[in-house]
């Protein structure tokens, strides 16, 4: 292959011993070229003795010192960005967090996990950051020189749950809460032989922490005061009995041979939580949930003046939009007294149905909702069987818009804060690891997607599959469902 060494003259510039090849096109020539001026092939003109070099070298005779004129623009370098490009490699903790949209850990302060989850599952509830919100902030040593300690306790969660919202920290240290709780429940603040912190239930915690809230938090309103009104009317005068609270009608009839004399007793019952008890025949949390609705209890008879047997009956007359669900796996073994772990596994489900918990009046209820979605599913489905006889892939059909969704209402009109349908969706998973309540490690588990979650094990947060919170449902010694957090169905708004 004949190779020469050339010479090209642009402009003031001019650059020497450039190898030419006369066998490859005078494109290629152009491509070194722009390597050397950066003045696009498009928009070069070449010439060699007054003549435009074209798509071939013609009958031109090229040879060793051969100087070609080149005219034409040079394209503009690129700028150097402002913002320097930070690959992932090179994060810090904190950047990887803001990058990524992960969620704000906390840093465990001596066996705080049961407080880390639980601050952590409440978090996912976005009607109470709002509440939280109205709170006001709280001085440094509020409540610690005699003021009042559950408003510093309230204070200081809402402050918490600001400092988590912003994200710019992979974790923070929840010194400040932590103190004012040990003041507010010393039982928490136990130590053990060796002076460390001592392991505390979660579920209590969690409990104890929503009774604050129950005190402190104002209800809320979506629209005007006359919903406040109505909140009232209803005996929702906190944020946490509208959206927490769950309300019984409670049957208790004497079921003894002597006793059939008595009358049926009525009452009413309230609740944060639904239980779900395990026994050897329960294998889903529905099973479990029904065996306490429904139970036997030993109670003082007043028509026999004796301890007599009495049925228990329950039904739920008032959904809450936030249901709340402990699996009762904890119970008391004397034999070295502490509170033993129940492994069994329980399966609980991602769609929770609540429906035949309800009373026949709050059935009634709920059905113009439930009318709603089973329209919504019959429509899903309709398209997906005309996708599939038109060939189109049922990804295709189920492909969410990028838009932002709009949602109708999930509570009603005069109870705000209840759940108009009985269909609830997983958001968030409590668990425990270990064999009893005083000891192991607790951990949250919160959806961020339909199929994304966040693993909050104390200040390290991970994202996980919908796959692997379903394994959460026990059966050894991984981490295994303590309080499962369900939040309303959202049914989507139709377009007009």
């Amino acid at each position: 292959m004949p190779m020469f060494k050339v010479n090209v003259k642009w402009g003031k510039e001019k650059y020497t011993d450039i190898e030419l090849s006369s066998e490859e096109p005078p494109s290629v020539f152009k491509l070194q070229l722009f390597s050397l001026t950066n003045v696009l092939p498009e928009r070069q003109k070449v010439l060699l003795k007054g003549a435009t070099i074209k798509e071939d070298w013609g009958n031109l005779k090229l040879k060793n010192g051969t100087t070609f004129l080149l005219m034409g623009s040079a394209e503009a370098l690129p700028q150097e960005p402002e913002q320097k490009t930070v690959f992932m490699e090179d994060m810090t903790e904190d950047q990887l967090v803001s990058a990524m949209d992960l969620l704000t850990g906390l840093d465990n302060l001596g066996n705080t996990c049961y407080m880390n989850a639980s601050v952590q599952l409440l978090k996912s509830v976005p009607e109470l950051e709002k509440s939280l919100q109205k709170v006001g902030l709280m001085s440094s040593l509020a409540g610690m020189s005699g003021g009042n300690l559950d408003e510093s306790v309230a204070t200081g969660f809402a402050n918490l749950i600001e400092n988590l919202k912003s994200g710019s920290q992979a974790s923070i240290k929840p010194i400040m809460f932590l103190q004012l709780i040990y003041l507010r429940f010393p039982h928490f603040a136990e130590k053990n032989e060796h002076g460390h912190p001592m392991q505390q239930d979660a579920n209590e915690f969690l409990t104890e922490l929503m009774r604050i809230c129950q005190q402190k938090l104002e209800p809320v309103a979506n629209n005007d005061e006359q919903e406040v009104a109505a909140a009232i009317t209803n005996k929702r005068s906190n944020f946490i009995d509208q959206y927490f609270s769950i309300d019984y009608n409670v049957q208790l009839q004497c079921i003894d041979d002597d006793a059939k004399e008595e009358a049926v007793a009525t009452s009413t019952e309230t609740s944060l939580q639904l239980n779900c008890f395990i026994s050897q025949e329960v294998k889903y949390m529905l099973t479990g949930i029904k065996s306490k609705l429904k139970e036997e209890i030993t109670k003082r008879s007043p028509t026999l003046d004796r301890d007599a047997k009495y049925c228990k009956t329950s039904e739920i007359k008032r959904l809450p939009a936030y249901l709340c669900v402990q699996m009762v796996r904890f119970f008391y073994k004397e034999k070295g007294g502490v509170n033993a772990k129940i492994l069994k596994d329980v399966k609980f489900p991602m769609n929770f149905d609540a429906y035949e918990l309800c009373s026949p009046e709050l059935k009634k209820r709920l059905q113009p909702a439930r009318n709603n979605f089973e329209a919504e599913e019959e429509a899903k489905a309709e398209a997906q069987i005309a996708g599939k006889l038109a060939g189109v892939k049922k990804e295709k059909i189920l492909k969410k818009s990028p838009e932002k969704k709009e949602y109708e209402r999930f509570d009603f009109e005069d109870d705000i804060g209840a759940n108009n349908s009985g269909h609830y969706e997983l958001q968030g998973v409590l668990t425990h690891q270990g064999r009893s309540s005083s000891s192991g490690h607790y951990v949250s588990w919160i959806r961020r997607t339909e199929d994304e979650w966040m693993k909050c094990d104390d200040d390290n947060v991970t994202p996980v599959t919908s796959e692997e919170v379903l394994k959460l449902s026990g059966g050894g010694d991984w981490h295994i469902a303590y309080v499962l957090l369900y939040g309303p169905r959202r049914l989507e708004k139709k377009p007009t």
